[in-house]
């Protein structure tokens, strides 16, 4: 009798383990690095829902997208495997949603840490060949990644909906407003190592890139 019961035991935990890990196979790589006095995630963002547990939605359509004034993710051109390589797209929305988009113990970088960031690399005007991936960049515009970040060219989805610059930009949000309508954001450019900070429609569909708390 005691022999049949561990085996049933041994069988239902066999399949609890296999259900918890096909229900993380999409979770957060939370990897982090240390640039200056900030921890970095080395990977890009790709969470489908917010911390308390919501839905994000997914949303393809052109149009659709662009007239959005809430949360909702996207792959670059709708392409899974895009989305594995640079991770997702979101729009200020989701970054600005009080659900939380960020895991646990981090937080989506606000304009001032990105300038922290881009200070302790040498400044904006040097600082993105530190911070792009030695390869997948057009035109041989690698970088060192003498910093540890791992900057992707993951490119953008417009405020009209569609798709640009994968291979040739790395766009990344912060959580500050500027005004009314735009929020801020940071750019890295195959043919530069400098860093564009500039602030646009909330509609755009940028990478995330979150910071330890």
């Amino acid at each position: 009798m005691k022999k049949t019961i561990s085996a049933i035991n041994i069988l239902f935990f066999s399949v609890v383990l296999i259900i918890s890990l096909c229900g993380n196979a999409n979770a957060q790589d939370t990897s982090t690095i240390k640039i200056g006095t900030q921890n970095w995630c080395t990977k890009n963002l790709i969470v489908s829902t917010y911390c308390n547990g919501d839905t994000i939605p997914q949303v393809q359509d052109e149009t659709v997208w662009s007239n959005l004034n809430t949360g909702a993710w996207c792959y670059y051109e709708n392409k899974t495997e895009n989305g594995t390589t640079y991770g997702k797209l979101y729009n200020w929305f989701a970054v600005n949603d009080p659900r939380g988009l960020a895991p646990e113990g981090f937080h989506i970088p606000n304009d001032a840490d990105w300038t922290i960031l881009t200070y302790y690399l040498g400044g904006s005007n040097v600082a993105a060949t530190k911070l792009k991936s030695t390869s997948g960049w057009y035109d041989n515009g690698k970088g060192t990644n003498a910093s540890g970040f791992s900057g992707l060219p993951g490119g953008c989805r417009g405020y009209n909906g569609k798709f640009a610059n994968l291979g040739s930009y790395g766009i990344w949000w912060s959580s500050s407003e500027n005004d009314t309508f735009n929020s801020w954001y940071r750019e890295l450019n195959y043919y530069g190592g400098n860093v564009s900070r500039f602030s646009s429609y909330r509609e755009l569909g940028l990478s995330v890139r979150c910071l330890g708390d």
